[in-house]
């Protein structure tokens, strides 16, 4: 199998992680059949996931650009073409050969000529298959793998598009194994060709199945981890043997982590712009439905947007909390209306404030400026939903005990007390809250304490599921002590009973903004060669002298470990406070001021994979660290989850006793 390519990321290229991505799908691969075929114009097609590959980082416009006319459906019935020719962009599958060998086979093909392009390598009997057949193999201009079968969400994520990867590999039940290792290996296999795309050859770190105790048996889902860093690294060692100009030597780092290692960051409530988006307003995807005036202004109608990297208003407040981006709405307004005549008008025939629906009938009466207006109006009009639900909710209150129990400032009784009388609070904020408890408290529910809880919360039946099945992400009991015996409730000093510490130089500037996840401090500690190494092992150990940094064996004190004194100022008014000139690497100015858009000056790349599905607060911190550690970030996961998507895959790990109609969120 061929695989061309004019780029590495190490020693000149320099462009991000996205980027790379599109630039393959356009130029290595359909740019590069124009060399040898007389065909102006051409047919794309593509299976059920390399649509989705392709979509993510492509518009329909870079597709046309290169040369493709029809973009159509392996698996649909197509007229025939045959002065055209087609490009095949599709997963090496028994299924899929079969489908291309019928359109190309015989005395009528489809199409005049076929340039092939697997999503992942393909087996020797797929290949023997396809040679066999005589009338189809004049008509191949091209078949190489292109090893891309990841989906770029983000400029710094991707997924491997395993939706059920927590039941398949977590649940009670898993006990499958043609699920659990065909789970495991299409994930290892797509996780591959991410650096094969990169050029990249990683150290590969994994957290270790730990049990305290000898006697208890180290299940398979406590493997998991340790499984796909296996797979991964088996398939790795193909790459640097079947890929031209493929690193010999490590480039980069890959840690391999499960959900269980923050169990909390898919459940809390988090306060940034993008957070909220996706956690309240019941988006499709990054789809929002937006009002806007129709033409006769009589009504209105609507219309679907895609918060993207296209629009700059979504990337630069997307990580900034609801309260500073609500802010920075209102300054953008005052200093469009400031230097606008038009808009002044407007202003004085309203008596006041411009209102969103005014912005809206502007873009009529202002075309020259009606890019700029839409976003804004767009924007204004997300911020005031976002607001309305976070009062009606009464989502402040709920939002400083989540954060207060996760840091031990309250517990058992401050939740009872919040149960019992915060009575207009929703049925699915009581489960999250108790979700952040049990995964704090995992004893607790194992009596009947937890039961009693769930019922003065009012939860259904598949509610105590979701919270029951929280028992199945646990990662290694931390709470036993591992020499003398003795546990936390002999110490003198009485400690706080959070899973969280206080991180030093970070004050908080906005209220509600304490969390961070602790995916957070394991790419710190990567960075600095300092994981634990008694619980992250290396597939590839590095030397002793590795970044310049000792290696040992014991667990070092880093600066987000020391013990910690509160900075923070503790908000439970009614205003979101931030003292001016601030900069807490969140907001969208600080975003912009530490842009890492020259990766230039960047260090190797980090890359995390967490399986079991990633979290909008994890994305944001991949961004931030890449500026901070001065290193690109790249975050992949099964799986990029909103808070209710997450609730209702725990409760589909228990699907046996539940239908999908069954289901409340």
């Amino acid at each position: 199998m061929s695989m061309d390519s004019d780029t590495s990321s190490q020693g000149g290229d320099h462009r991000s992680f996205r980027q790379i991505t599109r630039d393959r799908l356009l130029f290595e691969m359909l740019r590069s059949t124009r060399k040898h075929s007389k065909s102006t114009w051409k047919v794309l097609i593509m299976d059920k996931l390399t649509v989705k590959i392709i979509s993510c980082s492509c518009k329909m416009a870079d597709i046309t650009e290169e040369g493709v006319s029809l973009v159509e459906d392996l698996y649909k019935r197509r007229q025939p073409l045959p002065s055209l020719d087609a490009i095949y962009f599709i997963q090496p599958t028994k299924e899929n050969i079969g489908m291309f060998l019928n359109d190309m086979s015989g005395r009528n093909p489809l199409y005049k000529k076929a340039y092939v392009f697997f999503s992942s390598p393909i087996q020797k009997e797929l290949v023997t298959q396809i040679k066999k057949d005589s009338s189809v193999l004049p008509r191949i201009g091209a078949l190489s793998e292109m090893n891309l079968e990841y989906f770029a969400i983000d400029s710094q994520g991707f997924t491997t598009d395993h939706e059920r990867a927590l039941e398949e590999l977590f649940s009670e039940n898993a006990l499958d194994s043609h699920k659990y290792n065909a789970c495991l290996n299409t994930m290892a296999t797509r996780i591959s060709t991410v650096f094969a795309s990169m050029r990249e050859f990683p150290r590969v770190h994994y957290r270790v199945a730990k049990t305290i105790d000898a006697s208890v048996t180290t299940t398979l889902r406590d493997l998991v981890p340790t499984k796909l860093a296996a797979a991964v690294w088996n398939c790795l060692s193909k790459l640097k043997t079947s890929i031209p100009d493929y690193p010999q030597t490590e480039t980069c780092e890959l840690l391999i982590v499960d959900r269980s290692v923050d169990q909390i960051a898919p459940i809390i409530h988090e306060w940034t712009y993008d957070a909220m988006c996706h956690d309240l307003l019941c988006m499709d995807g990054n789809k929002y439905v937006h009002e806007v005036p129709s033409k006769n202004g009589s009504s209105t109608e609507k219309k679907d947007v895609l918060l993207e990297d296209h629009d700059p208003i979504w990337v630069e407040l997307r990580h900034a909390h609801i309260a500073d981006a609500s802010e920075r709405l209102h300054d953008k307004m005052s200093n469009f209306v400031s230097k606008n005549k038009a808009a002044q008008l407007q202003q004085a025939r309203t008596g006041g404030e411009i209102s969103n629906r005014d912005l809206q009938k502007m873009v009529q009466a202002l075309p020259q400026y009606s890019d700029q207006i839409e976003k804004l109006s767009l924007h204004v009009e997300i911020a005031g939903k976002l607001n309305s639900i976070i009062r009606e909710q009464g989502l402040r209150d709920v939002g400083q005990l989540e954060q207060d129990l996760v840091f031990g400032d309250a517990g058992t009784k401050e939740l009872i007390n919040f149960l019992r009388t915060q009575l207009g609070v929703s049925r699915e904020n009581k489960l999250r809250l108790l979700m952040i408890y049990a995964a704090i408290n995992p004893e607790k529910f194992e009596s009947d304490k937890g039961e009693k809880l769930m019922q003065l919360a009012g939860l259904s039946t598949d509610d105590m599921i979701a919270v029951s099945n929280m028992r199945c992400l646990c990662g290694p009991d931390t709470k036993k002590s591992s020499g003398g015996g003795f546990t936390l409730k002999f110490d003198v000093h009485k400690k706080k009973h959070g899973l969280r510490k206080e991180r030093t130089g970070e004050e908080s500037t906005w209220a509600l903004s304490r969390f961070y996840p602790v995916l957070e401090d394991l790419i710190e500690k990567l960075s600095k060669g300092e994981l634990p190494k008694d619980e992250y092992y290396c597939m590839n150990d590095p030397s002793p002298s590795f970044h310049g940094l000792p290696m040992s064996s014991s667990v070092r004190t880093s600066p987000a470990h020391q013990p910690a004194h509160s900075m923070r100022s503790r908000r439970t008014g009614g205003t979101w406070a931030r003292p001016r000139g601030s900069d807490d690497g969140y907001s969208s100015d600080s975003v912009l001021k530490h842009s890492s858009s020259d990766f230039k000056k960047l260090g190797q790349r980090i890359f995390v994979f967490i399986i079991g599905g990633a979290t909008r607060s994890e994305l944001r911190a991949v961004h931030k660290l890449t500026s901070k550690l001065k290193r690109e970030v790249i975050l992949g996961s099964s799986s990029l989850d909103d808070p209710p998507q997450f609730i209702t895959k725990l409760k589909m790990m228990s699907v046996d006793e539940l239908t999908l109609d069954d289901l409340q969120i």
